[in-house]
């Protein structure tokens, strides 16, 4: 039996590399040579430290990675819409098809109990191989590569719908708190959408130089007691659209109190908590609240057409890429907390 090298997460600050067998694909399914593969924040915060979560949504000891990016080498039967040789992203969660929200396109929201995430609950990019349901597939355009691929299938994606659901437009200033790989994606795709005006924030100089580097906003700023002010400065009363990519308490009071009255915040950074002056910060200022989990598999499909429309690659905010025997390398950074957004290549 054919065997291949894939990764694991056993919980404690490790990874494991085993050679497993070459999966078959079953009804519905294609398998994927892999290409590329991303790290996550989630991944480091839920899986690599120690395994939290409880029941079903925890990680099941599978082979790690939920950005997978791909070619299609073979597909199993009732496969219709995709053929050998596709580029493809994969869509990271798979969902039961037939709830309210998979019929949306949000299986992130599945609610069926089998609703299964990739390098989840059932095995991940990281290996040399990926059986993944046709139903989660998105083609890649010809101009995004597999690097492009892996990072739409959940950070830019992610991103993508944060700037939808902000009703991001060429009228509209946009200010990013927190520039990490998704902070940094949503500035491109702010731009991408026409946003006559970027501003960028974090605590960390190096991630605000990135983005100025990156030609990503028009101001930045590292965090410090004046930046409200300064933001209000440079936006004339504040940001029409704010979004909050840091999960960071401060973070996301200083993206809310930094929106324009009548404008809107947008959520996008997991956990934690925020305290705000219910009628000063929110109410008096007409301002709205809007959360934003990953995005729809609609949603992602024309993420990667208008990317290559508008010729923005999130390959660009690649900041170090791995082999897949470098796996525990890759993690052991990305714990570190000291790079950008990190991928493992599989194969060219």
């Amino acid at each position: 039996m054919a065997k291949m090298l894939a990764a694991f997460l056993p919980g404690d600050d490790r990874v494991d590399l085993r050679e497993i067998p070459v999966p078959e694909p079953g009804i519905g399914q294609v398998r994927l040579r892999m290409k590329a593969s991303g790290l996550c924040g989630s991944d480091i915060h839920y899986i690599y430290h120690k395994h939290v979560g409880e029941g079903g949504a925890k990680y099941q000891g599978v082979v790690a990675g939920h950005e997978p990016s791909g070619q299609v080498e073979s597909l199993g039967p009732g496969c219709r819409h995709f053929k050998a040789g596709d580029r493809v992203a994969v869509y990271h969660i798979s969902g039961c098809g037939f709830c309210r929200s998979c019929r949306k396109g949000y299986q992130i929201s599945c609610t069926d109990p089998r609703r299964a995430a990739y390098g989840w609950q059932r095995d991940g990019g990281h290996a040399e191989c990926l059986i993944a349901d046709e139903k989660d597939l998105v083609k890649l355009p010809d101009s995004l590569t597999y690097e492009d691929g892996c990072f739409i299938s959940c950070g830019v994606g992610t991103a993508y719908e944060g700037i939808l659901r902000g009703e991001v437009s060429g009228s509209d200033t946009v200010m990013v708190v927190g520039l990490g790989p998704v902070g940094l994606a949503a500035l491109m795709l702010a731009q991408g959408r026409g946003a006559k005006m970027t501003v960028g924030v974090d605590t960390q100089a190096e991630r605000v130089e990135a983005a100025r580097r990156l030609g990503l906003v028009t101001h930045g700023f590292v965090a410090s007691p004046e930046t409200l002010d300064a933001v209000r400065d440079v936006t004339r009363g504040g940001a029409t659209v704010a979004l909050d990519c840091s999960g960071n308490a401060r973070g996301r009071l200083l993206a809310l109190q930094g929106t324009h009255s009548w404008g809107r915040c947008v959520y996008i950074g997991e956990t934690g908590e925020v305290t705000f002056k219910v009628s000063d910060d929110l109410m008096h200022q007409q301002r709205r609240i809007i959360g934003s989990w990953v995005t729809s598999l609609h949603n992602m499909d024309q993420c990667a057409e208008d990317l290559a429309d508008w010729k923005r690659y999130p390959r660009d905010l690649i900041t170090d890429r791995f082999s897949l025997t470098q796996a525990a390398e890759a993690y052991a950074l990305a714990a570190s907390g000291r790079a950008g957004k990190i991928i493992l290549r599989i194969a060219e």
